[in-house]
């Protein structure tokens, strides 16, 4: 079904795609629009009964039924228009729908038989055919439509994925699918807050703690010793390789920044640029040039890590805090943090509540193994409640190593990693850090002394 005066597909491609471009959004400038309604139209002129129906849902905004509208599946899943390359269906939902959609946020509708996620030869890009899914929990109040870059921290920014292009990023959501997870944090609307004035770093006495509103839902740390020296040690990595001496943040510097140029290091600022690198390869100083201004790492309270992102591309964060808050098991997601964000990535008390209930776990289950071995197999109302149904020689293999992870930070700069990246690990990125955060190891090493448990294993 057609509405007068609108073309079919006996038309001429020219004047298909003059109505086509009649409804785009707005969001992609007018010579990429046209470039991908060209490729578009072309590739359906042989098969006009798609065509026909592409035409329909689009001049109707959806009012009407309408088919599957296909092109063929490339090798990678990527369509290339412009020079530029995304997932079809989310470059030609963005032109006649949402402007400003994030890749992982369609979700096709039950009647679509080419759905890109279905994996078939042919992908159906007809963006009537998919619909927007917002992931529980993320306010999108504070996001604006549109494709202005600004300059202060509460613009709106839309960034490439990575230096080279692979569609814009507007929104936070979840990278569907199995394994790893890439969950987007964008900068808000509103000034993120100033950074906090704190003497240096104490510890809470457990009546100060019980009122404290910092962290009500998490238990008093009461340990004996002191503020450690130094609050963090932050080491670059090259791929696999550390360059340079790990830098150490002294107590007295609440903020340190972490950018890409070649000033000297010293108290609160680590610069990477100055460092160098025999092996290293002209992809990884490509990537170094885009650290730029980098990040700033903020200390607060007796240490909660907060991050600000400075650089003009987004970094990547493995944050066992961001985790669950997320909703997801430690480690199963990485974090893109956009430029000009201001977020939370590591709370001490969680942390600490953490360690105590794995160190706790481990005991329990290796004490419950010992038991099993020597013929008396516990039931669930024994050491630690833990029933045979669960594994036991996974619960007692957590080792020192399995909690000092959740001690560190690790965040990559301009290139991410996981499903949606040909990176699988930090490790194969060109320029990260790790943060290893002195506090929090500091009360590790009081719980494992009230309670040791097995041999390390190794660190990923």
């Amino acid at each position: 079904m057609s509405i007068p005066g609108t073309p079919t597909s006996n038309d001429a491609c020219l004047s298909i795609v003059h109505s086509l471009m009649c409804h785009r959004q707005g969001g992609e400038s007018e010579t990429f629009a046209k470039r991908a309604i060209e490729s578009l139209v072309k590739k359906l002129k042989e098969k006009k009964d798609e065509l026909d129906s592409l035409i329909t849902a689009i001049t109707t905004n959806g009012a009407h039924p309408s088919k599957c509208v296909t092109i063929q599946r490339t090798l990678d899943g990527r369509l290339q228009v412009a020079g530029r390359k995304g997932f079809p269906h989310v470059i030609y939902a963005r032109l006649w729908r949402w402007p400003d959609l994030h890749k992982n946020e369609l979700k096709h509708v039950k009647y679509c038989q080419f759905a890109f996620d279905l994996k078939c030869d042919n992908v159906c890009v007809n963006p009537y055919h998919y619909e927007r899914v917002v992931s529980p929990g993320i306010d999108l109040s504070s996001l604006t439509i549109g494709h202005t870059v600004g300059s202060g921290p509460g613009s709106s920014r839309i960034v490439k994925d990575e230096y080279d292009f692979d569609g814009p990023q507007s929104h936070p959501s979840i990278e569907s699918g199995h394994g790893l997870q890439t969950i987007q944090h964008p900068p808000s609307s509103s000034r993120p807050p100033p950074p906090e004035s704190f003497s240096s770093p104490s510890l809470l006495t457990p009546s100060e703690a019980s009122t404290s509103a910092a962290a009500p839902a998490f238990p008093t740390i009461a340990a004996a010793s002191g503020a450690p020296d130094y609050w963090c040690s932050i080491a670059y990595f090259e791929m696999d390789v550390q360059v340079g001496e790990t830098f150490k943040v002294p107590s007295s510097c609440h903020i340190v920044t972490v950018d890409g140029y070649v000033d000297p290091s010293g108290g609160d600022r680590f610069c990477l640029g100055q460092l160098s690198n025999v092996h290293r390869t002209e992809a990884i100083e490509r990537a170094r040039l885009h650290i730029g201004k980098g990040v700033q790492l903020e200390c607060k309270g007796e240490g909660d890590v907060w991050v600000r992102c400075l650089s003009d591309h987004a970094v990547f964060v493995q944050s066992y805090y961001l985790d669950r808050e997320a909703g997801r098991a430690p480690g199963d997601a990485v974090h893109k943090i956009y430029p000009s964000a201001y977020i939370k990535v590591f709370d001490l008390r969680q942390c600490h509540r953490q360690m105590q209930q794995q160190a706790a776990t481990a005991q329990a289950a290796a004490a419950a193994q010992a038991a099993a071995v020597a013929g008396n197999i516990p039931g669930p109302g024994s050491v630690g409640g833990i029933a045979p149904a669960i594994s036991l020689s996974a619960a007692a293999g957590i080792g020192v190593d399995d909690l000092r992870r959740l001690c560190i930070l690790r965040m990559s700069f301009v290139k991410g990693w996981g499903p949606d990246y040909p990176r699988q690990s930090i490790k194969e990125t060109p320029c990260w850090i790790e943060i290893h955060l002195h506090r929090a190891l500091q009360l590790l090493d009081e719980v494992l002394h009230t309670m040791p448990i097995a041999d390390p294993q190794p660190l990923d």
